[in-house]
C-alpha cells in the first residue's frame, strides 16, 4: 500500500548520514551500481506523520550509482568550489565550526550535570498518570528499538521486568525533572517565543529532506506536536537561566572524554568533566 511521500527519484544518500528513517542506509552497505533491494523499516513511534508512526514500510530502492570520497588537494580552488572566496575563509569556517563542535559537546556534560544536581535535591509525590504516559511512551519506543535490533527484553536487561523497571525509573526522572524545571521557568518569566518554535520546526523538516512541506504543514496544524518541541527548547532556556547563577569552573579533559555519551563516562572521571 502506498502512502504519500514515500516515492522519491534521483536522491544523493550518502550512507551514515542518518538522513532517512533508522535502519533504512544500513541495508544498503554493499549495493552496487543496478542493485534493487527492498529496504524494510519500522517508521518512529515520534513520526510526524501519525498515520505511519510505528508502523512498518518496505521501499523499493534501486541503485543507479554508487560514488566514494576520493582525495582533493587543499587550495584555493577548493575553497572556492565549496563556497568560500580562498583557503583562507574555508580555514577560519572550520576552525569555527571545530569550536562549535567543542561548545555542544561541552554543554551536553553540563545540561547533565545541572539535570543530575536537580533530579537529587527534589523528592516528591508525582502524579501517577504522569508517570505512566512517560513510561508508556519510552517503552513503545524501546520496543520498536529491539524489533529493529532483533533483539528481545531479556537480551537488553535479563528479564523483561528488569528492563521495565529501568525505564520505569527513567520516566519518573523525566517527569520530576520536567516539573522542577517548570515551577523555575515560571517564577523566573521564562518563556518560548513562536519564532523559537518555528526556527526547530524548520530544523526538524530539513531531516525529512523531500518532505519538507509535509513535515512544516504537520507541525504547524498539530498543537501537541508543537507543545513537544517548545519543551526541549524551554528546558534548555532554564538550564541556561540556572547555569548562568552557578560557579562553574573550567576544567580540561581529552577528547574522547568530552565526545563521549555522559551515560558511559565512569564516575572517577566525571568530576573532572564538567
Amino acid at each position: 500500500m502506498e502512502f504519500e511521500g514515500g516515492k522519491g527519484s534521483d536522491f544523493n544518500l550518502t550512507l551514515g548520514s542518518g538522513q532517512f528513517i533508522p535502519g533504512f542506509e544500513d541495508q544498503l552497505i554493499g549495493a552496487k551500481a543496478g542493485d534493487s533491494r527492498d529496504v524494510k523499516v519500522t517508521f518512529p513511534t515520534e513520526y510526524h506523520a501519525p498515520d505511519l508512526a510505528g508502523k512498518e514500510a518496505v521501499f523499493a530502492v534501486t541503485v543507479k550509482e554508487v560514488k566514494a570520497p576520493t582525495d582533493s588537494k587543499i587550495d584555493d580552488a577548493l575553497a572556492q568550489k565549496l563556497g568560500m572566496t580562498d583557503l583562507s575563509q574555508l580555514s577560519e569556517r572550520i576552525r569555527d565550526q571545530i569550536k562549535g563542535d567543542y561548545a555542544r559537546a561541552s554543554r551536553v556534560h553540563l545540561k547533565r550535570r545541572v539535570l543530575d544536581a536537580l533530579d537529587a535535591a527534589h523528592s516528591f509525590p508525582l502524579p501517577p498518570a504522569m508517570v505512566e504516559s512517560e513510561f508508556a511512551n519510552i517503552w513503545a519506543q524501546v520496543v520498536d528499538e529491539l524489533k529493529r535490533e532483533g533483539k528481545t527484553a531479556e537480551e537488553e536487561g535479563g528479564s523483561e521486568e528488569n528492563l521495565r523497571a529501568e525505564y520505569r525509573r527513567i520516566a519518573e526522572r523525566r517527569v520530576r525533572l520536567g516539573l522542577v524545571l517548570g515551577k523555575i521557568g515560571e517564577q523566573n518569566g521564562i518563556t518560548v517565543a513562536g519564532d523559537e518554535v518555528q526556527r526547530a520546526i524548520l530544523n526538524r523538516a530539513r531531516q525529512f529532506p523531500g518532505q519538507e512541506q509535509d513535515v512544516f504543514k504537520f507541525y504547524s496544524q498539530n498543537q501537541q506536536a508543537q507543545a513537544e518541541i517548545r519543551a526541549p527548547i524551554f528546558e534548555d532556556k532554564v538550564v541556561d537561566f540556572i547555569a548562568e547563577l552557578a560557579q562553574i569552573t573550567d576544567k580540561s579533559v581529552d577528547k574522547e572524554t568530552l565526545f563521549h555519551d555522559p551515560d558511559d563516562i565512569p564516575d572517577s572521571i566525571k568530576g573532572d568533566a564538567a
